[in-house]
């Protein structure tokens, strides 16, 4: 290859790169309210995390702020559950990532998560998450 094709070519690869890092872009919990409607990963600290098995829909929620409730909730139905082979309120003090389209559902920014591969976990507790056991008296 001659110089100037090289450079073109590393040139193009940069471009790739970059643009692919933008489109990754994270937010913090805070910032979520901005962009309902869009696809976003939300990345910081789970600080309240439970699970209502006598709720309609069996929901698990998921808090990123102690002081209000509603800066940024992870919602899980009952019914995805079963997708995770941990229980996802054991998130609970982990710095974890969520991606998907942030909605308003709950009164504040929150993103529905069908699939586990919508959560990375950035940090464990010394535990780490628990194992999912179903609750013989829920089957």
């Amino acid at each position: 290859m001659t110089g100037k094709i090289k450079f073109l070519v590393s040139i193009i690869f940069l471009g790739v790169l970059a643009s692919s890092a933008w489109s990754q872009e994270t937010i913090s919990p805070e910032n979520a309210v901005r962009f309902i409607g869009k696809w976003k990963t939300v990345c910081g600290n789970v600080t309240h995390a439970y699970y209502s098995p006598e709720t309609k829909g069996q929901p698990t929620i998921l808090h990123f702020s102690n002081n209000n409730p509603k800066v940024f909730v992870v919602l899980i139905w009952g019914s995805d559950r079963d997708k995770f082979n941990y229980l996802p309120e054991s998130l609970l003090s982990n710095n974890i990532c969520v991606s998907g389209v942030i909605q308003s559902y709950l009164g504040g920014p929150d993103i529905f998560v069908t699939d586990p591969s919508q959560i990375s976990i950035n940090s464990l507790p010394s535990s780490g998450p628990l194992p999912y056991e179903e609750d013989e008296n829920q089957k």
